[in-house]
């Protein structure tokens, strides 16, 4: 089996390139910056070097993939038409030359985000059927980047993937709030609730999704079926690190403050104006139901335990 992902390099890209490994797969990734390889180091995988972005240098790949998971793309940026060239025109340049150079491929999987929906309703959990509102820049590209997938699904075998929040070993979103517990203080702007799920949890899913017959053509949400409040949130953190951080819930009318707070405890961290907009949303929750129906997707992993794996790793690679 030969797979090429791209974002291999990241958080969520270089578990699944363990797992596709741990399968005996031939696993290549096309990597923009070769010194961004941490995650990948002595694995047994080969690197493109090239830029989705760039039609022009995917030309050059031998596309002759059985496999292609798409997991490239932006988080955050300083302009917004940053995102609008990673998360759009990356996956428009990536979908079009599959289509066009590499005729037996069995499935093409794009790893999208919540955020390309948007947030509940009256609290009515999103579902597959629920017309996307994005509240974010970041959530309006990664909508393009699927609507680019959508349009070739009947020529192309696609899957759409939207998980919502993931953590676990190696991500860096939820390592701000670990360090805000640890230091014995935690803020936040809303007690809302959230879809989330373990890394490993989705990378499940994702590898099931991209053999499963009843995936062909179709979008999932892959998420733990039940949500967890903000307060369950930093209780498991809490727990993991054995703190009890003083809460501060912050009024939204500041928050730029606390972006700024943010920003200082880890510049590194996803907590930026444009992700504000989404964190002043109080209910991020998604339904599970279509995937647990067609594919038999359910996760394995509790918040209290994938929270305490998660402190671990950071821990033992000196994170936190």
């Amino acid at each position: 089996m030969k797979v090429l992902i791209t974002g291999g390099t990241g958080f969520i890209g270089s578990h699944l390139v363990e797992a596709l490994l741990k399968e005996k797969a031939d696993v290549f990734c096309i990597v923009r910056n070769p010194s961004k390889l941490r995650f990948l180091e002595g694995l047994p995988v080969k690197i493109i070097q090239a830029d989705c972005s760039d039609k022009g240098s995917l030309k050059k790949i031998d596309w002759n993939f059985d496999y292609i998971f798409n997991l490239s793309g932006i988080t955050k940026a300083l302009h917004p038409e940053e995102f609008f060239i990673a998360n759009y025109i990356g996956t428009k340049n990536l979908v079009e030359i599959a289509l066009e150079k590499n005729p037996n491929l069995r499935r093409f999987v794009h790893v999208s985000s919540l955020a390309a929906v948007g947030p509940c309703k009256n609290g009515t959990p999103v579902d597959e059927q629920r017309e996307p509102c994005p509240v974010s820049k970041y959530g309006k590209s990664k909508l393009l980047g699927e609507q680019a997938v959508e349009a070739l699904k009947k020529s192309l075998p696609i899957t759409i993937i939207r998980p919502p929040a993931v953590y676990g070993p190696r991500d860096r979103d939820f390592l701000t709030f670990f360090k805000m517990i640890k230091a014995g203080i935690v803020m936040y702007l809303t007690e809302g609730n959230y879809s989330i799920i373990y890394v490993d949890d989705l990378i499940n899913g994702i590898i099931l999704a991209s053999r499963h017959e009843n995936a062909l053509g179709e979008t999932f949400f892959i998420s733990n079926r039940e949500p967890s409040s903000t307060t369950e949130i930093i209780s498991a953190i809490s727990d993991a690190l054995k703190k009890k951080p003083l809460k501060v819930k912050i009024p939204k009318q500041i928050g730029g403050f606390f972006i700024g707070v943010f920003q200082k405890i880890d510049k590194k961290s996803i907590i930026n104006s444009d992700k504000l907009a989404e964190l002043l949303e109080p209910c991020w929750v998604c339904s599970t139901q279509k995937a647990e129906h067609l594919l038999g997707f359910n996760t394995k992993t509790n918040l209290k335990e994938g929270m305490e794996w998660t402190a671990r790793w950071y821990k033992d690679n000196q994170w936190l």
